[in-house]
Formats: C-alpha cells, sequence, structure tokens
C-alpha cells in the first residue's frame, strides 16, 4: 500500500512538472506587429529612379524597411532623372525619386503625375585629382561658376555624365549662366551613370561634377579629392512623384501611393537622414519632406 501511495505522489509530481511546462509554451508572447513584418509578399512596384540614390548605397539601406512594413517588393530601374521621367510619361514605371526639381515641375504640369513631394538634399561638389594639377581648387575653392569658367580656358579634362539626368542638367545650368558651350576633345560626355563617371574621372585623371553622396561612397577607391564645394548653386534637391495611374492598366497605383507615404513618413526621414553617420561620420543626405 505504501508503495503505491509513493507512485501515485511521483506520477502527480510529474503531471504537475509537465503542465508547467506546457503553460510556459501557451504563455510565450507573440512578437508585436512591428517586429513580425507583412504576412505575405502582395506585390512589385517599379521605382525609376537616379543612379545617385543606387550608387551611394541609400536604396540599399532603407527599401528592405519599404518592403518588411508593407509587403511590396521594389525592382529598382537606376538611369538619370530625365530617362527616369520619360518611363513615367510611357507609364513603364509606377512612381519616381528624382532630382531635377524644374523638370519634375513640368511633368506635373504636363499631368504625368498628380504632385511632387520633397524628399531629401544634398549637394554637388566637383572633384578632380588629389594634387589638382589644374589648380581649380586654389582658384575657386568655393564657386561652381569660377572652377567652370578656369576649365573652360583651360580645356582642362572634364567628363560629363551627358546623359540628361539631374546632375548632368545641374553641370549645364552652370555651362548656361556663363554663357559657354563646352566641346572639343577635352570634354567627354560620357553618357553613363554617376559611379561610372567617377571611375573614369579617375582612370583620366580629369574633373566632373558628383552628387555628394555617391562620390563619399567611392572616394576610398580612388585618386580623386573635392576640389569646389559650398556654393549655393550646387545644391542638390531629391523628390518623388506617383505616375498618374490612368496611363496604363499595369500601373500599381496602390503601391505607388503606399511608397510615396513610406518616404515621407517620418520614420522613413530618419532613415535617410541616420544613412553614412556611421560608416562617414555625416548623413549623406538631408531629409526635408514637409507632407
Amino acid at each position: 500500500m505504501l508503495k503505491s501511495k509513493k507512485l501515485l505522489a511521483l506520477a502527480l509530481t510529474l503531471i504537475m512538472v509537465l503542465s508547467v511546462f506546457t503553460g510556459c509554451a501557451k504563455e510565450e508572447p507573440a512578437a508585436p506587429p512591428e517586429e513580425q513584418g507583412p504576412a505575405e509578399i502582395v506585390g512589385t512596384i517599379i521605382l525609376a529612379t537616379t543612379t545617385s540614390t543606387q550608387d551611394s548605397g541609400l536604396l540599399d539601406a532603407i527599401l528592405p524597411d519599404f518592403t518588411f512594413k508593407t509587403g511590396y517588393e521594389v525592382d529598382v530601374i537606376a538611369v538619370g532623372s530625365g530617362e527616369a521621367m520619360k518611363m513615367g510619361e510611357n507609364g513603364e514605371a509606377d512612381v519616381l525619386l528624382v532630382h531635377s526639381p524644374a523638370a519634375e515641375k513640368a511633368f506635373v504640369e504636363a499631368g504625368h503625375g498628380p504632385e511632387r513631394f520633397d524628399v531629401m538634399y544634398n549637394d554637388f561638389v566637383i572633384i578632380g585629382p588629389e594634387d589638382d594639377p589644374a589648380g581649380i581648387g586654389a582658384a575657386a575653392p568655393d564657386n561652381a561658376q569660377a572652377a567652370f569658367q578656369k576649365i573652360y580656358d583651360d580645356q582642362v579634362t572634364f567628363i560629363s555624365r551627358g546623359d540628361e539626368s539631374g546632375t548632368h542638367k545641374k553641370e549645364l545650368s552652370i555651362w548656361e549662366k556663363l554663357e559657354l558651350a563646352p566641346s572639343g576633345d577635352w570634354y567627354v560626355e560620357s553618357g553613363k551613370g554617376m559611379g561610372d563617371v567617377i571611375t573614369m574621372t579617375n582612370e583620366m585623371l580629369g574633373y566632373t561634377l558628383s552628387d555628394r553622396a555617391t562620390w563619399l561612397n567611392m572616394a576610398e577607391g580612388t585618386d580623386l579629392d573635392v576640389i569646389t564645394e559650398g556654393d549655393k548653386d550646387l545644391f542638390n534637391q531629391y523628390g518623388v512623384i506617383v505616375v498618374d495611374p490612368s496611363k496604363n492598366d499595369k500601373i500599381n497605383a496602390e503601391g505607388a501611393l503606399a511608397f510615396q507615404q513610406w518616404i515621407l513618413s517620418g520614420e522613413t526621414q530618419d532613415l535617410i537622414g541616420a544613412y553614412g553617420m556611421e560608416e562617414y561620420g555625416k548623413a549623406l543626405f538631408t531629409p526635408n519632406a514637409s507632407k
């Protein structure tokens, strides 16, 4: 009888232990919604954007957050701002992230998109060989027009984007203010993106105009340096535009609007403002969405 009681007591003890573990398993709290992300991928959007947002590394840093929060994957087409807007006009993209404000205004006024919003800004810089053999920096350390004038007068090798990008249009605007039309062997029209142009500039030991973010992302592997910076003419504003969904039935209007709302949100603006701080000690872009 005593033995039976001991066995019964042991069995009850085991049942209580198992109950405790089972209860713990059942009471394990679920991860909060913000840590779970979307249950599944709900679609894809086409983002037509400038090469500077790609070559700077910004998109790689922030787009996973968009997919995580919305369920939309992003097909990035990185071209010049002009080409990105042509894609929008043709209904070949859902949303644009570009940096050519005058052209963006014309794009909206022509009815290709309902509205344009500021997203972020940085600036352009003139870069060239570290030893600056042409003396551009000494002559014009903070004056873009003076730097371009000296490049023109001395026919110093200059590599132009030549692709109707925002950077190219900024360059052309400076030549226009000087009433100059550069041409000749010294003026190389590459038709390439910013990263490729920086590589060409390094190989040819020439000069070029670059957005600061792409420059900082590539500077370490070059023999180049910033020659001219800080001029108000070198301001570089980026904007977002949702493409008019009536262009065709393939445009992902819902996903495009989700992207616009996401990139203008406070959380994403903070992500943009933090990008570059750890590696470069300063932000590569300054967020300035006003929505």
